[in-house]
């Protein structure tokens, strides 16, 4: 296998790490706090995906000049992808990993809540996350890998395509 390969696969990993870190303890953790700026996440996301049974209404229309679900999460994309330009220049590949897992994350992530029988097809983890009780596992979106590695892929008895 190439370097080149190598490289970006690790990029992948890396980048599905922090989705998980950021999912778990800064998402869930701070977001918890109904003052914190990532409380959208919990307070409006997932109250809205119960109630709609994994639609986020916020996902339809992206609107630059309203502050919703949708924009909070792209401004939390844009600041990772302007924070790893430095590794850009060192580690292209490697940059070029992590910035297809935050193209591939946003696109899956905002299909999934407005399709949910594609969500429940091709992401079960994320739909399960939402809709199973189990929002304190299941915490990537884009590909389980990291979840499967620390133990916290909790599958639920729905049929699914996994």
């Amino acid at each position: 296998m190439s370097n080149f390969v190598i490289h970006f696969i690790l990029g992948l990993m890396y980048a599905n790490a922090g989705e998980w870190l950021m999912h778990k303890y800064i998402l869930h953790g701070l977001g918890k706090n109904p003052h914190s700026f990532w409380a959208y996440h919990w307070h409006d996301h997932h109250a809205v995906c119960i109630k709609n049974l994994m639609v986020d209404p916020g996902y339809q229309t992206l609107t630059l000049t309203k502050w919703n679900v949708q924009t909070k999460e792209l401004a939390a994309l844009t600041i990772i992808v302007l924070l790893h330009i430095p590794l850009l220049m060192i580690y292209s590949v490697f940059t070029c990993g992590v910035y297809a897992s935050l193209i591939l994350y946003y696109y899956k992530h905002r299909k999934s809540h407005l399709d949910p029988v594609w969500a429940k097809r091709h992401l079960p983890w994320h739909y399960e996350h939402h809709l199973v009780d189990n929002c304190v596992a299941n915490w990537c979106v884009t590909f389980p890998w990291f979840d499967y590695l620390m133990g916290t892929r909790i599958k639920s008895n729905i049929k699914t395509t996994e």
